[in-house]
């Protein structure tokens, strides 16, 4: 398998790119299918939707051999190549999805764009569905349930409270005569 790809990090980059996206067609993550259904969402949760329901099987089929790299690559320096490739690439897709986002729906006034990429670069994070998934027990669909939430709640403004939305009386005024 080595002689195939050159070296074992060359090996682990091909199983981990085929465990992201789900096959080996040689199609980059951001020029897929789902990048257009995303894009071509009618609104800002409908796009979440997209985005987790893409993100949580990906996470579910890749994250092992991501923290595997990760963690590896402190004393192999191929290895240590291989994750700043995909730290790189998880920093790319978040700002493509907070771009698009953006397109939508107006983002947090106080989050500028970098924040709002790191915000998501965070979420995506591999040890985060391995806490929640293996460690914590969640189901695929509770992870993609919270992943759109977590994105939603932290990036976008606050929706009015329905509370608040409750029409005042009018002020009556007596009449004197």
């Amino acid at each position: 398998m080595e002689l195939l790809f050159g070296t074992k990090a060359a090996v682990l980059k091909a199983a981990i790119d085929v465990a992201i996206v789900g096959d080996d067609e040689p199609v980059p993550v951001l020029d897929r299918a789902w990048t257009e259904a995303a894009r071509r969402a009618p609104g800002a949760e409908e796009l979440l939707g997209v985005v987790a329901g893409v993100l949580a099987p990906a996470q579910a089929r890749s994250a092992g051999l991501v923290l595997a790299a990760l963690e590896a690559s402190v004393t192999d320096p191929d290895l240590a190549v291989l994750s700043e490739q995909l730290v790189s690439q998880r920093e790319t897709t978040a700002g493509w999805i907070v771009d698009t986002l953006a397109a939508k729906a107006p983002l947090r006034p106080e989050l500028s764009r970098q924040r709002a990429v790191e915000t998501v670069w965070l979420l995506m994070d591999p040890a985060v569905f391995v806490r929640l998934t293996r460690h914590r027990r969640w189901d695929l669909e509770r992870y993609q349930d919270w992943i759109a939430r977590s994105l939603r709640n932290l990036l976008l403004p606050d929706a009015p409270h329905p509370s608040s939305r409750r029409t005042r009386p009018r002020a009556t005024t007596k009449e004197t005569t």
